[in-house]
């Protein structure tokens, strides 16, 4: 079976996008299916080692980005989604192509499949329209994020859902019952725990993307309070997004010379400092549309045997036990609280151990993309779906 994999982030950005359809390739290719991955062109500095002839085919374009590297805005998405019409109706007809949001992209994979009489799946990490309206976007522009979203995953034979609460949105969007739940997971071989426990100052590392509606800023804002009783803790950020200068701003303000930014790092170099610190953070801001979402950071912290402190409400809260982490709200006296309170009390090797594990059972990547295969090879071997089958969850 031919599969396509259109996507505007494919590895090596350590994004849980690109994690995730990296694992779903991995995953058809076991079942002897030949894979091409539709992208863009890596970033400059992530581009060693990628496209090696042991995964998938990866077909790579220039793609327009924004100042901080990434593929965000309209003009970026039109970029990858016009070229893409010509890359699609190119070559050998696939048997089913995934696509990954935003919106504008499963619109023009439904228009081709048409064209070209094939499947398609769409995997929804989000609902994007909801996401526009929480953000306060114009109302007409809403509408017509949430029109063309709506006929993008109408038209798929199955739809992936990283959560119940996706896939209740999806299902409430278009009448249709077709949606599987896969949840995000983590590569469990490359996130894992340092050899040594973690030396040095006490570290909270901040590792993934900083969108306004992620709230990033509660950590900075919390490490007044944080350094009153742990002068010496240090707050880094990795990754990029679109509060990253506000976040610079802000620590600049704030903390100055306890907190750290270094931009955006391969994967294994993230799980590095991961595992080397005292504390994983992770921030969903209330009410932006994005209570039902689980971060991947989340698991990629426990993976490396480091406890998480999430700040925000929310699915989140639910997978986030004590031997975990913690959850607090989303506010810097109750995360400087928090903070303080795990930074100072001992974190022993075998609690660390134990979290790993609890990844390697509940949050492999392995195990996430054999679930989302099997969602795309059924798709491409059944009639079209009928408007009225039940939610599956795995």
């Amino acid at each position: 079976m031919r599969v396509t994999i259109a996507t505007r982030i494919f590895t090596p950005e350590p994004a849980a996008a690109a994690f995730r359809l990296a694992a779903l390739a991995d995953g058809l290719r076991e079942r002897n299916h030949d894979v091409t991955v539709l992208t863009s062109a890596a970033p400059a500095g992530l581009t060693d080692g990628v496209d090696d002839q042991t995964g998938p085919t990866v077909r790579r374009a220039p793609v327009l980005r924004d100042r901080r590297g990434q593929i965000r805005g309209y003009l970026q998405y039109l970029s990858f989604d016009v070229p893409l019409v010509f890359r699609l109706l190119s070559g050998r007809r696939s048997d089913v192509v995934v696509s990954e949001p935003p919106p504008t992209t499963g619109a023009v994979v439904r228009l081709v499949c048409a064209v070209r009489r094939c499947p398609y799946v769409y995997y929804a990490a989000d609902i994007w329209s909801d996401a526009a309206q929480s953000a306060g976007t114009p109302g007409w522009i809403v509408a017509g994020v949430r029109a063309l979203e709506r006929w993008a995953l109408r038209g798929a034979a199955a739809v992936v859902a990283v959560s119940d609460g996706v896939a209740d949105r999806v299902r409430d969007l278009t009448r249709r019952d077709v949606v599987t739940v896969v949840r995000n997971g983590i590569d469990t071989s490359v996130f894992a725990p340092g050899a040594e426990p973690p030396a040095g100052p006490p570290t909270i590392v901040y590792a993934g993307t900083t969108s306004e509606w992620q709230g990033a800023d509660v950590f900075i804002r919390a490490m007044p309070g944080v350094l009153e009783q742990v002068p010496d803790a240090r707050l880094i950020y990795l990754g990029q997004g679109t509060a990253w200068e506000h976040l610079r701003e802000l620590a600049e303000r704030t903390a100055p010379e306890s907190i750290e930014f270094r931009g955006p790092v391969p994967p294994a170099a993230a799980a590095d400092i991961l595992a080397g610190a005292r504390i994983g953070a992770v921030s969903l801001r209330p009410g932006q549309g994005y209570d039902f979402a689980v971060p991947t950071k989340i698991f990629a912290t426990i993976a490396c045997g480091t406890p998480v402190l999430f700040a925000g409400q929310g699915a989140s809260v639910e997978v986030i036990t004590p031997e975990l982490g913690r959850s607090v709200d989303w506010d810097a006296a109750s995360v400087a609280v928090a903070i303080t309170e795990m930074l100072t009390a001992p974190d022993r090797p075998e609690e660390r151990t134990a979290r790993a594990r609890w990844a390697v059972a509940h949050a492999s990547l392995a195990a996430t993309g054999r679930a989302a295969a099997a969602v795309v090879e059924s798709a491409a071997r059944r009639p079209r779906q009928s408007e009225s089958e039940g939610i599956h969850r795995s």
